[in-house]
């Protein structure tokens, strides 16, 4: 019998100068082992970003028509850095995120309806409509937010690993993502050391996208590598390309087995790049438009949708089917927050005091 193929996670380019945005091809510096992925398993990988894709999109177009607002920051052109890593999560790890988490949160696996609904300001929302979407919480889950204070997140993963150790919950793993803009916060290096210091199991992915709101990597920080970072907190690293989603899957998968083994923290740099604008209200004008459409050629679901239909795993009827079913999931999470409730004036102030 003819083996089925197979997909191989690799590079899309090799280990170059410090990372700029002039360097899109120099994305992987970390060697990881290659590892096979068959047909099911680079389809579940597919439709996680689609899924992504789709409920982003919708709401950019809600957003449009006023029926979300406040603030919103999409993860457009980021998808295989969610995609990759969740699958390597256990039931009882904990996930904490930053304000541009709706993927995240959607594969940890929050409902879509209770995600749609938090951002319409809903009580059938994840946070009851108090959140919105900087502030999606799941305690189901185990996941922690959601946090709209830079770096706000790493300081909180310190404080649940421990308390995972101090319990304790043997084999939990904490799984932080922040990006490269929390790398100036001092709360970073304050989370690095006691990490290290305490020897918690934490993983940190940080999702350089290589602008911090409108302020680019190599205007805000004399050292870009953000590994080299780490040599004074005694932590393993790894540098990997977040636009490939089987590198980024395969690179999360040995951290974490590292980290659940061993009870000690890890972190790892995914080199990803958002396609949109920082947040709704953002003028963009920090970055060229041709910058964004090179960046744009390694998009991470169509990239990967023209690797799979290359190596014989997937048709375009595949492709259309998984399209469908997310758009629908889409349009019924529209319905089901459309149809949703407001919170009464009279419990405004619950949980707001004590008493």
């Amino acid at each position: 019998m003819k083996p089925a193929p197979q997909a191989t996670a690799g590079a899309i380019g090799p280990a170059g100068r410090a990372l700029t945005a002039a360097d899109a091809e120099a994305l992987l510096r970390y060697a990881i082992q290659p590892a096979t992925h068959g047909r099911e398993f680079c389809l579940a990988r597919l439709r996680d970003m689609l899924r992504i894709r789709r409920m982003e999109e919708r709401c950019a177009q809600l957003y449009g028509e006023g029926r979300i607002r406040g603030f919103l920051h999409l993860y457009i052109g980021e998808e295989a850095v969610a995609a990759g890593v969740m699958p390597n999560l256990a039931p009882e790890d904990n996930v904490l995120a930053t304000y541009r988490e709706h993927g995240h949160a959607l594969l940890r696996g929050v409902p879509m309806n209770s995600i749609m609904a938090e951002m319409y300001g809903k009580q059938e929302g994840c946070s009851r409509g108090r959140g919105g979407s900087m502030h999606l919480f799941d305690r189901g889950t185990r996941f922690y937010g959601g946090n709209a204070i830079v770096g706000g997140g790493l300081p909180l993963a310190v404080g649940l690993a421990l308390a995972d150790t101090m319990l304790p919950r043997p084999g939990a793993v904490t799984v932080c993502f922040f990006g490269e803009g929390a790398v100036a916060e001092g709360a970073f290096h304050e989370s690095m050391n006691l990490a290290s210091l305490w020897r918690l199991p934490v993983l940190f992915v940080c999702e350089n996208n290589l602008y911090a709101m409108g302020t680019a990597l190599s205007r805000s920080e004399a050292q870009i590598d953000l590994t080299k970072k780490l040599a004074g907190y005694d932590m393993p690293t790894g540098h990997v390309n977040g636009m490939n989603v089987l590198a980024v899957h395969d690179a999360a998968r040995q951290a974490i087995e590292q980290v659940r083994a061993q009870r000690r923290p890890f972190f790892l740099e995914l080199h990803t790049y958002r396609f949109r604008a920082h947040s709704m209200y953002d003028p963009e004008l920090y970055r060229d438009k041709a910058e964004v459409e090179r960046w744009k050629t390694h998009g991470p679901i169509h990239s990967f949708t023209d690797k799979l239909k290359a190596a014989g795993l997937m048709s375009e009827a595949d492709f259309q089917r998984l399209d469908g079913e997310a758009m629908a999931e889409v349009d019924a999470a529209v319905a089901f927050a459309e149809a949703g409730t407001w919170e009464a004036v009279a419990d405004l102030a619950r949980d707001v005091t004590a008493a």
